[in-house]
């Protein structure tokens, strides 16, 4: 059992917390039963599960290096306020281009409940991929891993230059839309075609200038009350939904 936080294995899943750290090894940190059974039954690869002392060990962990710690350990590496006991050193992914027809694209995006959220509800809406531009949080920020609820290890998720990639779509048949409040129509007056891309914006400045003149439509949600707009994520849901039905 690990007992020491000078261990060099806790200092290395403690470096996981930071962005330039995951980068440099390709791995994360997951934490908690649902998430770890999640990434086990995907085609995402673990490399280790750190098991807090007497925690119940799930029949799968079996499967892989499984290295056991004490809970002032544990609560070390923890990212929770309550841990469960259980996490996960993760490989990050690398996905090829597939055949896709619905498309989030996600220009700038800076809260990791809203990136999770918005990754989350493109798994549920059917969606085929989602493309995070350049300027948008790491996906694999612990506050964004938890907030998939585990549907990053379900749907295609890309970090690429959007100037580069949309024209790219457009080239593939792709309409482009994009969620604006100004110079735009409601969503309900606009057919999605077959292979529709939804692009949306910072939460507070929208999508940049450059990115929106790059949509074949701008669309909008009726506001009935009197909210001055709707949080990034609902309003990503609504839309999503709408493209899929």
């Amino acid at each position: 059992m690990i007992t020491s936080v000078q261990n060099d294995k806790v200092k290395l899943w403690n470096k996981l917390k930071r962005k330039k750290d995951r980068n440099q090894t390709k791995t994360f940190l997951i934490e908690g039963f649902h998430l770890v059974e999640e990434v086990h039954s995907s085609d995402w690869e673990i490399k280790e599960i750190i098991l807090q002392e007497g925690i119940p060990m799930p029949d799968f962990a079996v499967e892989y290096p499984v290295a056991v710690v004490s809970s002032p350990v544990f609560n070390h590496i923890s990212n929770t306020q309550t841990p469960q006991g259980i996490a996960a050193v993760v490989k990050m992914k690398n996905y090829n281009q597939e055949m896709f027809e619905q498309v989030l694209i996600l220009d700038a995006i800076q809260d990791p409940g809203n990136l999770g959220t918005m990754i989350r509800t493109a798994d549920a809406a059917g969606f085929d991929a989602v493309v995070l531009g350049d300027n948008t949080v790491d996906m694999y920020n612990d506050k964004v891993v938890r907030s998939t609820q585990g549907s990053l290890f379900h749907i295609p998720i890309f970090q690429t230059n959007l100037l580069t990639k949309i024209p790219q779509l457009k080239m593939d048949g792709f309409t482009v839309w994009a969620s604006a409040l100004t110079n735009s129509s409601s969503y309900l007056e606009i057919k999605p075609s077959p292979k529709t891309a939804l692009i949306i914006g910072n939460e507070g400045s929208g999508i940049h200038e450059d990115v929106l003149e790059l949509a074949d439509s701008c669309v909008k949600i009726p506001i009935y009350g009197k909210a001055e707009s709707l949080n990034a994520s609902v309003a990503a849901g609504i839309l999503m939904y709408y493209i899929k039905s």
